[in-house]
């Protein structure tokens, strides 16, 4: 998005939050002028297009996003007939978030993840020409082993595909084919490193920044008091810290040897034994202090600010103090 495009703003929310929860979550972020709300589809939780349809029933401006399904444990022509369907239950509000996904995750499963890089573009290709009423064979990118026949027997839906990507190729790849990004950005201040590598692909697909949203996807937890805040935030990063690249915890000067102790510990362990530096991944503290680390994502040129979880120590007051205070002072 180009610097003189109004701030677009989004929530992300894990798909461990209950489907009651998540509608009202949904209905209070429209009310609120929140643009988009996404929700995750990690295996073994609730099933994200679901939760969405019931999201999509119960709101009517607010565009519902997926993020992630990837191409591994959904076939891309699935991946295309969940988006048609939930673009026609949303009336044109379905954004599809795809993403190779996370190889630990996947192996629980006991799915392979070969080639990500390529079969993610593959993926991509194909769930568009679908989408539009079209037939992935002999389209360059989609890969082989696709028919003429394969076209879904439903009106065309052509919905926009949001890319999560953390590595410099899959970064790439939103510049080259996709119409949206979801990158994670640990730490938020890592957003002009990450958008060098979007600009790459732009740059080799002839297309500009105005032509891709790139969200800025960020952990934030907020709360009137910031030590309030800082506790859900610790648990995450203590749970997930242990599989961070050494390239991440460099970013904030943290020896990946200090976070192998934390594995087998329980949730109040592992919190005591983290890092302090860990906690400058995500954003956590006041409104104000939210606010002040995110101007500099808009400093940086970031239009599309994406709040993910875990939000605070309740996520409706949470969502009620980043709608009513972090975003109207950031659209100052």
């Amino acid at each position: 998005m180009t610097a003189d495009q109004p701030l677009r703003t989004s929530l992300r929310l894990n798909n461990d939050v209950g489907v009651d929860e998540f509608v009202e979550l949904a209905r209070v972020a429209e009310t609120l002028g929140f643009d988009q709300i996404w929700l995750s589809n990690d295996l073994f939780f609730r099933s994200a297009p679901v939760v969405l349809a019931a999201a999509a029933t119960a709101t009517s401006t607010i565009a519902l996003g997926t993020c992630v399904l990837n191409p591994f444990s959904i076939h891309p022509a699935e991946i295309a007939m969940v988006a048609a369907t939930l673009q026609e239950v949303s009336r044109g509000r379905f954004l599809l978030g795809v993403a190779a996904g996370a190889e630990a995750f996947l192996g629980w499963a006991g799915i392979e993840q070969p080639a990500p890089l390529r079969r993610t573009h593959e993926a991509i290709v194909a769930i568009r020409e679908l989408c539009a009423g079209r037939s992935p064979a002999g389209v360059d990118g989609s890969g082989d082993g696709w028919h003429r026949a394969a076209r879904l027997r439903m009106p065309a839906a052509p919905t926009p595909i949001y890319l999560g990507a953390m590595s410099p190729r899959m970064l790439e790849l939103i510049g080259d084919v996709a119409d949206g990004g979801l990158p994670l950005l640990y730490p938020p201040e890592s957003y002009r490193d990450t958008m060098v590598h979007v600009a790459a692909g732009l740059e080799r697909s002839g297309r500009t920044p105005g032509d891709v949203d790139v969200a800025a996807c960020i952990w934030v937890s907020v709360d009137e008091r910031a030590a309030a805040a800082r506790r859900p935030l610790a648990e995450k990063l203590a749970y997930f810290g242990a599989s961070f690249g050494p390239d991440i915890l460099a970013r904030v000067g943290v020896n990946p040897k200090s976070l192998a102790k934390l594995r087998g510990l329980d949730a109040a362990d592992a919190v005591a034994g983290l890092p302090p530096e860990m906690l400058s991944l995500g954003v956590s503290g006041t409104p104000a202090d939210v606010v002040a680390r995110c101007r500099g994502l808009l400093a940086a040129g970031a239009r599309h600010v994406s709040f993910g979880p875990p939000l605070g120590p309740d996520r409706m007051r949470s969502l009620r103090l980043l709608g009513e205070q972090v975003v109207p002072a950031l659209r100052e």
